[in-house]
């Protein structure tokens, strides 16, 4: 595949492509996550946190068609991510206090750990694309970076104007998290037949999960914040 032939710009508008469709939940992760920073530490963490974690998915890109090969991967990355998407939530209704440094850090700790982990159901899509053509799997996702980056920002200036909108974020996050648990082929295999239905039930359960599991938590936090007044 040579630098700017017919196939190797097909494969790199495919990689562009798929990279857009499906960085919708990275972009909402990118702004759960930063929402909460200054400013200019927003711009630092979608920044650095995007850079890291297109990286990371570069590294993993590579390693896809392997690691997807072990059983029951995609529902351990499933599993991870509920807490993650609970986490984001925790602190809505009250703003928590520290350091920007320390604010800044674990906002890119999240961002890289959540793509990464949603990262895992996708990966093989990219890597079929760049047919093991590294430089084309490295120029498209680079080029994908801008655009994720365009999204959140756009995710968190609506985050800001409609806080329901950090609930249906972190639910989509729920939402991803069962699908990838009924995506592993191995769990899969299992759901056929009359159980078929828990294809769409688990993903529904835990976007429902994961919504109320953050309000209760806000609802603790704040009673407890009465309490030491």
């Amino acid at each position: 595949m040579e630098f700017f032939s017919s196939e190797f710009l097909t494969a790199l508008l495919s990689i562009i492509v798929i990279n857009i469709v499906l960085s919708g939940d990275n972009a909402v992760v990118i702004a759960l996550a930063s929402r909460k920073l200054p400013v200019d530490q927003q711009k630092k963490a979608v920044f650095w946190g995007s850079f890291a974690a297109i990286g990371l998915r570069i590294i993993l890109t590579t390693v896809a068609v392997v690691l997807l090969k072990l059983p029951y991967v995609q529902v351990i990355g499933g599993i991870l991510l509920i807490p993650i998407a609970v986490k984001l939530l925790v602190g809505e209704e009250e703003e928590e206090a520290c350091k920007e440094a320390d604010c800044l850090r674990d906002a890119i700790q999240t961002i890289v750990v959540a793509d990464l982990l949603m990262s895992l159901d996708n990966v093989l899509a990219v890597a079929g694309v760049a047919k093991g053509n590294i430089p084309l799997l490295i120029i498209g996702l680079a080029i994908s970076i801008p655009i994720i980056i365009f999204g959140s920002q756009i995710v968190m200036m609506l985050m800001k104007r409609f806080k329901i909108i950090v609930y249906l974020g972190a639910g989509l996050l729920g939402y991803t998290s069962g699908e990838m648990i009924t995506g592993d082929r191995h769990v899969s295999a299992l759901l056929h037949g009359s159980v078929s239905f828990l294809h769409w039930l688990i993903p529904v359960a835990l976007t429902a999960f994961v919504i109320v599991m953050g309000i209760w938590l806000n609802k603790r936090q704040a009673a407890s914040q009465e309490g030491h007044c």
